[in-house]
């Protein structure tokens, strides 16, 4: 009895078994690879936590975000967006955003504190697998307004690792008060989380640096020359800097939004006008 191979099933190979099978173009690989380095970046971040190193945790999280933000843009130019690539970037940035911050935390400070600076670690990866979840869901809504795109729905994932690492780069720089309160980074911790879960728009930035100006271009190179400056010569004070920036553009965002929804709002109003005048002749 000849037995077939595994897949098959009864029909016999023909002269070309590869025929069936599908390739990949590389242009896909690349940035699921990038992709892949950043999920190696946040599981050593863990890593280095645990031997003490926090300093060079933080870097590899900074490095994850960096990587999360290639993937795309690099999928979007070579056009080599996948639905697997899709899937595996929500795992990573769970893992990079969603986990290893906050167990960098713990490990620091909070675990001074017991169960509860684990519940607020939990309500953290929590709030981060809702977010990414809820992200994905939106993505299959056609009926979006175009605008829509320049907005997030509460703060990204990798945004909201950055943002609650603040207390780690405040300590960095000595202030080392930090550490003994627990209390106040577990509130922080919380607040973080909310605003990942919450429905507070926030600035996208995937078109920011699509199209520039070609007397705009001196500008930007100078501002690129400044911040690369800056980040490698007060690296943490750089980061605390853009954290408070980021944190006060919230209500910025929020206005910003506001004003589309009026704009849209008024339109559909001009258009029930019409239609109503139409009707009357």
């Amino acid at each position: 009895m000849t037995i077939p191979p595994f897949g098959t099933g009864n029909k016999p190979l023909g002269k070309n078994p590869r025929r069936g099978l599908k390739t990949l173009p590389i242009r896909s690989l690349i940035p699921n690879s990038l992709t892949v380095m950043a999920l190696c970046s946040g599981l050593t971040a863990m890593r280095f936590g645990l031997d003490g190193r926090f300093d060079i945790a933080v870097f590899a999280i900074i490095v994850a975000a960096v990587l999360d933000g290639l993937d795309g843009r690099v999928a979007r130019l070579l056009k080599g967006t996948t639905k697997f690539g899709a899937e595996l970037d929500s795992l990573s940035d769970f893992l990079c955003f969603g986990v290893a911050p906050v167990m960098l935390l713990y490990l620091w400070s909070l675990q001074d504190i017991g169960g509860l600076g684990w519940i607020v670690v939990l309500g953290f990866s929590v709030c981060c697998a809702l977010r990414l979840a809820r992200f994905n869901v939106a993505l299959e809504d056609p009926d979006k307004p175009a605008w829509t795109a320049n907005f997030f729905v509460g703060v990204p994932s990798p945004a909201a690792a950055g943002l609650v690492m603040l207390p780690l780069y405040l300590s960095f720089i000595g202030v080392d008060f930090l550490k003994d309160a627990q209390w106040l980074i577990a509130i922080y911790v919380a607040g973080i989380a909310f605003l990942m879960v919450s429905k507070i728009p926030t600035f996208s930035g995937k078109r920011l640096g699509m199209r520039v100006r070609r007397d705009e271009m001196l500008t930007v190179l100078l501002g690129v020359a400044l911040s690369v400056a800056l980040l490698f010569s007060y690296p943490w004070i750089t980061f605390s800097l853009l954290v408070i920036a980021y944190l006060a553009m919230l209500p910025v965002s929020t206005w910003r939004h506001q004003y589309h929804l009026n704009r849209v709002a008024s339109v559909n109003d001009d258009d029930d006008e019409d239609e109503l005048l139409s009707d009357a002749e």
